[in-house]
């Protein structure tokens, strides 16, 4: 199987904070499989580390809200950076022939289901990531490393 996956779920230190999340179930469903480390902020030319970012809540076009924004903590837009690493990350995900995506879960970029709010306060709103939400849209199914845990909570690999 192919799986993509958010590069730092495989201990890469590209999140905003200069950090990694490695996720043990994550590398252990992934052994045997070919992989393809992601990370839609770095290939949008958001630098490491960079402030927090959320997409503002009431942008949210899963909820009919109008066009996506995401701004970071400072207060400045930076749509324009996880547009265009989404796109570059669904060209690379398409040219993979991925099967699977498992993204880290709440990013603004990553996020399948729930997302910081805009307020940064910790506050969760149903919604996908920029990324994710590309993926999606193109068919490609996207999971986090929450429910591909709850999933397969005892699997040493996925697939075939």
């Amino acid at each position: 199987m192919r799986i993509a996956v958010s590069a730092c779920l495989l201990g890469v230190a590209c999140r905003y904070d200069s950090r990694s999340k490695p996720h043990s179930g994550v590398l252990r469903m992934i052994e045997g499989h070919d992989v393809l480390p992601i990370c839609p902020e770095v290939a949008g030319g958001l630098s490491i580390p960079h402030p927090a970012c959320e997409i503002v809540s009431g942008h949210n076009p899963d909820a009919g809200e109008g066009r996506l924004a995401v701004t970071d903590a400072e207060g400045i837009d930076q749509t324009e950076a996880f547009s265009r690493g989404a796109q570059v990350t669904l060209d690379a995900v398409r040219e993979f022939e991925a099967e699977l995506a498992i993204l880290k879960a709440k990013s603004p970029s990553c996020g399948t289901g729930l997302v910081y709010d805009g307020t940064f306060s910790g506050t969760l709103v149903n919604g996908w990531g920029v990324a994710a939400r590309a993926l999606h849209a193109a068919g490609i199914p996207c999971i986090d490393e929450e429910q591909a845990e709850a999933a397969f909570p005892h699997a040493s690999s996925i697939g075939g």
